[in-house]
This record gives structure tokens, sequence and C-alpha cells, in this order.
């Protein structure tokens, strides 16, 4: 079997703190997030496992993950350099975005 016959799938684990992309069972990666004190959602960091790496997988994962946030209303703050090169390259319809000091939109 290969990845283009299974579709990832991404769910939120709020337990975990952090969106999880699993191919045919097996954990792919992750984003996690801490909300602030403003209730908004901080990203830190994302990780690819070395095995899952270079097929799209973490563009996929921070797709749906930013999707999701902006479904439930939520404000994110991208730290992690992955998803802060993501919203710069990609409209995320009805996200809310807190850039923080020194990272800014490109456009």
């Amino acid at each position: 079997m290969t990845d283009t016959d299974v579709t990832p799938k991404v769910v939120r684990n709020d337990d975990k703190g952090r969106y999880e992309i699993s191919l045919d069972g097996a954990l792919a990666g992750f984003t996690e997030f801490v909300a602030d004190e403003q209730g908004r959602l901080v990203f830190p960091h994302t990780e690819i496992d070395s095995e899952f790496s270079g097929r799209g997988f973490g563009t996929e994962l921070i797709g749906q993950a930013m999707t999701d946030a902006a479904s439930r209303g939520e404000t994110v703050v991208p730290q992690c350099s992955f998803v802060v090169r993501y919203l710069q390259k990609h409209e995320v319809n009805g996200l809310n975005i807190a850039w923080p000091h020194g990272t800014a939109p490109q456009g």
C-alpha cells in the first residue's frame, strides 16, 4: 500500500494540546498548541516523523488545523516557523491571526 492509497487523518487532541496527523492508524506528526492568557491558541512547535517527512503531511496537518481553528472562531498565534510560513503563503477563510512581534504576513 502506498501513501496515495491512504488519506491522512487530522484530529484535534485537546488532552495533549495538539492536532495530530495519522496515516493508516500510524501517527505521522503533530502540531502543538497552548491557550494563552487571552484564550488564543499559540502554536509553538510542529513535528513530522522522519518516516513521513517530505511528503506534504506537514502542510496537510497545518492546513486542516488552521481550518478547524477558524471554524471554532479561535484566534491563533503562530510561533512555530512552519506555521508562520504556512500562514504567510495560504489564506485560511475566517481565521483570526495574532502575529507575534517580528513576524508579519508576507504578500
